[in-house]
């Protein structure tokens, strides 16, 4: 499912203004309130299951929900995600997080909170993406490993943003999902 939370735009400023120096909202509580609700009415709907994906500031999202809410989100995958707002570019990061950089740049950054991991995590990353610098996945691919956390880490070769739509990335996030949510290997294993 896809539902806007708080904090998107094309919608009144206080709508939008929840995200302003707080990006790692991302709106999950009104996601988690939402799915929570929808699933009274839908036993269909797993709960003790939840996965979520995405890519560029999606990709840092995904990451965010297992950092911020890993008691509900189970496995994310991020897809070229800009970890670091400090590090991107910065006529976006300015949009929502303003200027000058203060310490809320670091409160929101997957990098400095990288320790707070729960859940099961796939990182994947275009070689040569020009959207969003490689490095920002790098940094968090080394806070994690100092952290001493456990994750899945895939670079794509010559690809550049949005990597995870080639087909092998799409059957490894396939995988990742089956194995970690439904708790079957991979026919690939």
């Amino acid at each position: 499912m896809q539902i806007d939370g708080m904090g998107t735009n094309w919608r009144h400023k206080a709508f939008h203004d929840v995200c302003w120096k707080n990006l790692g909202d991302s709106g999950f509580p009104d996601r988690i309130a939402w799915m929570k609700a929808a699933a009274k009415t839908r036993p269909w709907m797993d709960l003790d299951r939840v996965g979520i994906y995405g890519g560029s500031a999606g990709g840092q999202s995904a990451m965010r929900a297992l950092l911020a809410h890993g008691d509900f989100y189970d496995a994310a995958v991020a897809d070229c995600g800009c970890h670091d707002n400090r590090m991107d570019k910065i006529w976006w990061n300015e949009a929502w997080m303003g200027w000058p950089i203060g310490p809320h740049y670091a409160e929101q950054s997957n990098v400095t909170q990288a320790h707070k991991l729960t859940g099961k995590l796939f990182l994947i990353v275009g070689e040569v993406d020009q959207n969003v610098d490689p490095a920002s996945t790098y940094k968090v691919v080394d806070a994690l490993s100092k952290a001493d956390k456990d994750f899945e880490y895939l670079v794509i070769p010559g690809q550049g943003h949005g990597a995870a739509g080639t087909p092998y990335a799409r059957r490894r996030q396939a995988d990742f999902f089956v194995r970690h949510l439904l708790g079957v290997a991979s026919r690939h294993e």
